[in-house]
Order: C-alpha cells, then sequence, then structure tokens
C-alpha cells in the first residue's frame, strides 16, 4: 500500500520552489506548486475640494488633488490637516479668489518634511503673481485695534469678513473676551506658498502668509513664500514666534509688522528681482505702531535676528525697477521694532527711520525701544537716512541717525560697496548660492560678538546666540538649512 505524505506548509510558503519532490514507497512524485501571485494595490487619487466652511476635522492626502474654491473657512474647534508631500491648489474664477481662512479657535496642521514639503500654490497651469489669496491665521492675542467699540478686536485686510463675524481676529467680544496671548493656532513647517496675494481693494490685500493676533502656542518655522503679489508675511498684533523664512520676489513688502506684533524672528532669506516690485515702493521692512502713529499698547516691538535681504541692485550703479527707491528697511509711524545681526545688500537705501507721521519715531531710538545693531549694508547707494521729526525745533532728528549708528557702542554698522568678497552667487538668478564666505564681514569674531549681549535680546529666549550676520551660516549647522525643500525656479 503506497504511503502519500503531503506537507502542506509546502502549498501555502512563497518561499517554497515552484517543484518539489515528495518521497513515497514507489517512485517518487513531482508535484507541481503555483507561484504565488502578488498582490497589487492600485491607489485612485481622488480630487477634493474644500469651499465654504469646514465643518469637521479633515485631512488632506499627499495622494489626493486638493483645491480650495472661494473664501475657504475652518470654523472653531475644528483641525484642518495636511499631509507632509501634499499639494493644494487655490483657484481664482474671476470674480472670486480662493484662500484659506483660520478662524479663531481653529487650527491649520501642515507638517511637512524636508523631503516632503507641503506646497500651496495656484490652479492655473500657467501661474502667475496673484493667482489666489493666501493663507490667513486668525489668533486670540493681542493688538492695539478696536472695532466696534471692542478694545482688541481686528478686521484684517483683504475684505473675507462677513456678517458673521468669520474674519475677525483678537478679542473683546463675546466669543474671546480676553487676549489669549499663548493662543495656538496650529503648525506651519516644511510649508511653500506660491503666487498667493489678492487686491481686494486699495490698500486692502490678502497676502500670502497673514498673521492677526496670532499666538506664541503657534509654530511657523521652514516657511517659503514665492511670487507674493502683495507682502510675503504679515503680522498684526500677536505674539507668534517664527524661524527659517524665505521671501522670494514678493512684490511688495517682504516683512510687515503692524499694530502691536511682539513675537521674534530669526534666520530669514529674502531674494528680489529686479524687475518685480509695488506702486507702493517695495521694501523687506515695512513697519508700523498703526496706521496713524499713535501711542497706543501693545506698541509693535518685534525683534528680528539673522536676515540675509537680497535687494534688486546688484551693484550700486543698478536700479531695476523704479518702486523700488524706497529703502531694504523702513522704521516709521512709531514702531519700536529692533533689528540685530543681519545683512541688506543690493537697496537703494539701506535704513530709513521715518519720523514723520504720528508720534516721532526716532524718540524710541533714545528711550532704547528701537534698536538696530549688528548690521551689514553692502551696495547700498544711501546706506542710512531719515526723515524730519518734530522732536526737534530744526526738523530734524536730535542727533544724525548715521552718528547714532557709528557713536553708539550697541550698534555696528559695517559698510561695503560690492559683495564679491562676501557672498557666493546671490545674483545669480539660475543657479543662485546665498552662502557666505567663511573669511568675509558676516564672520563676528567670538571675541567681539556683544550684540547678543543687548538687553532686548537677552530677553527673547527664543533667539540663539550664533557668530554670524545675516541668515545664513559659512558653515554648520546654519549653513544649509534653506536647501533641499525649497524651490528658486519659476
Amino acid at each position: 500500500m503506497k504511503k502519500y505524505i503531503f506537507y502542506m506548509a509546502a502549498l501555502t510558503t512563497v518561499s517554497i520552489t515552484a517543484c518539489r519532490k515528495i518521497e513515497t514507497d514507489g517512485e517518487p512524485i513531482i508535484v507541481e506548486i503555483p507561484a504565488p501571485v502578488p498582490v497589487v494595490t492600485t491607489v485612485v487619487a481622488k480630487t477634493i475640494t474644500l469651499s465654504g466652511h469646514v465643518t469637521k476635522d479633515t485631512t488632506l492626502f499627499a495622494v489626493n488633488n486638493n483645491f480650495l474654491s472661494g473664501l475657504v473657512y475652518v470654523d472653531a474647534g475644528v483641525t484642518l490637516t495636511v499631509e507632509a508631500g501634499a499639494t493644494v491648489k487655490g483657484a481664482y474664477s474671476g470674480t472670486s479668489t480662493a484662500a484659506l481662512i483660520i478662524k479663531r479657535g481653529a487650527k491649520l496642521m501642515a507638517v511637512g518634511t524636508l523631503e516632503k514639503p507641503i506646497i500651496f500654490t495656484s490652479a492655473s497651469p500657467t501661474p502667475v503673481s496673484g493667482d489666489w489669496g493666501g493663507i490667513e491665521l486668525l489668533g486670540k492675542a493681542a493688538i492695539n485695534s478696536s472695532n466696534g467699540g471692542a478694545a482688541g478686536l481686528y478686521i484684517p485686510e483683504g475684505g473675507f469678513n462677513n456678517a458673521a463675524g468669520d474674519g475677525l481676529a483678537g478679542s473683546g467680544d463675546a466669543l474671546v473676551p480676553t487676549p489669549v496671548n499663548d493662543d495656538n493656532s496650529g503648525t506651519l513647517q516644511y510649508v511653500r506658498i506660491d503666487y498667493a496675494g489678492y487686491a481686494f481693494l486699495p490698500n486692502q490685500e490678502i497676502n500670502s502668509l497673514t498673521m492677526a493676533c496670532v499666538g506664541s502656542g503657534t509654530t511657523i518655522d521652514h516657511i517659503q513664500v514665492s511670487y507674493a503679489k502683495d507682502d510675503a508675511y504679515e503680522w498684526f498684533g500677536g505674539s507668534v514666534n517664527c524661524k527659517y523664512l524665505i521671501a522670494y520676489k514678493t512684490q511688495d513688502d517682504d516683512f510687515d509688522t503692524d499694530n502691536g506684533f511682539s513675537g521674534s524672528v530669526q534666520f530669514g532669506l529674502v531674494i528680489r528681482d529686479s524687475s518685480i516690485a509695488d506702486v507702493s515702493k517695495s521694501e523687506s521692512f515695512e513697519s508700523d505702531n498703526d496706521g496713524a502713529g499713535s501711542s497706543l499698547t501693545p506698541k509693535t516691538n518685534a525683534v528680528f535676528c539673522n536676515i540675509s535681504s537680497f535687494g534688486p541692485q546688484a551693484t550700486q550703479s543698478n536700479i531695476g525697477n523704479s518702486n523700488y527707491l524706497g529703502a531694504a528697511v523702513q522704521i516709521r509711524r512709531n514702531s519700536s521694532i529692533s533689528i540685530f545681526n543681519s545683512a541688506f545688500v543690493g537697496w537703494a537705501k539701506g535704513i530709513l527711520i521715518d519720523a514723520g507721521l504720528g508720534a516721532p519715531t526716532d524718540l524710541n531710538i533714545t528711550a532704547g525701544t528701537l534698536q538696530l545693531s549688528g548690521i551689514l549694508l553692502i551696495s547700498c547707494k544711501t546706506p542710512v537716512d531719515y526723515t524730519a521729526s518734530t522732536s526737534a525745533p530744526t526738523g530734524k532728528n536730535p542727533t544724525s541717525i548715521s552718528t547714532w549708528f557709528t557713536s553708539n557702542t550697541k550698534n555696528k554698522i559695517i559698510t561695503q560697496t560690492t559683495d564679491q568678497n562676501t557672498y557666493t552667487r546671490p545674483f545669480d538668478y539660475v543657479n543662485p548660492d546665498f552662502g557666505p564666505f567663511g573669511n568675509s564681514a558676516v564672520v563676528i569674531p567670538s571675541a567681539t560678538n556683544t550684540h547678543f549681549d543687548d538687553p532686548i535680546l537677552v530677553a527673547r529666549t527664543f533667539i540663539k546666540k550664533v557668530d554670524f550676520i545675516g541668515g545664513i551660516a559659512p558653515s554648520g549647522e546654519y549653513a544649509n538649512w534653506y536647501k533641499g525643500w525649497t524651490s528658486f525656479a519659476k
């Protein structure tokens, strides 16, 4: 009697060969075992369109085609999550523009990675600046404005507020009775925002990234704004801290601070195109306490540190767009912004202290609340300038701003006529390299690195002490943070 022994495991294990010899009492029997059939999972991309109000927690996945249609409001208590590597496109219909508005109490969790950045961009196959609105973060932190008699309540620019108050920021109403300065509007990391900005009315624009009353519980880092129609970044009040910010070929201002913004920003990179500018005189920094230059509090006293700003002029003889006749930094209307360890290269004017409208801005210098220290100005035809002030009978500042720069031991200003001995290829629009040379003026010998001892900086624990001027280090930890997740091509 023949005994047939079958090994069932051999029939189900994929690592066994397709043919197997099975021993019997007589001749061996060859049993053919079919090769395993691989299981293929096909993921079909869906088209996801957000419009109106997002009323429940929602995730936009990288595999899908994600769109914004019109003004999209994420309601209070709701979190919109965008997966790493996802692209979200905003469309302009000709009658309304797409924008993403994170209301008070809502959160945007857009956490990309170095390898998988998140991209917010235009839906057009041939995108141009201003194709869609941008991202509006509306928080609960303090601001020096009022609305309808409610102190601390603010309607941001851009025309996206409505009768329901969906565009309100700050506090002073039934929803947010008092300011929440540590408010959390979410996390944005490794995010690119392209071709955004929309002029609802003159001086009523949606910026690429608007932060209105955004609190210090919010995380903002590794953000690139490219081809902004209006400002790349604008802060209205609030206390959010940011780092690793890039503004690439902005039309108007790169960093605009208003209405009591009190946060800190460290490590920034600005790259201008000599042909792209705005009629409002494009600048790298524009700072006001408020539109009237009042003494309302909280006062604009933001601190920026380690910014590299490359303007439109590769040389002093180059002019570029005529709207670049403004300054790299215009501080006006009673602002007390402070800037440390930063480089401004290729601007018609470097620093402009505009002491005109409202309370005289120059008095903030003598009061010690406005500080400029460790400033490198290269290829700026007029390195430092100021306007007439009512603080002196002559209409001029009590002491020349230029003298203040050089005589005050807290300050250091270095001027050069060319960038060739400082940076690699900052004005190469095809293959740029914004890194400085290791032996250039950006390196601060440790024995003379006193700028970080300034009381204003000492009080800002968010800001880290480094031994270089500008946003990019010659080597080490801070040399390559702008590489790998960014794009510097149209």
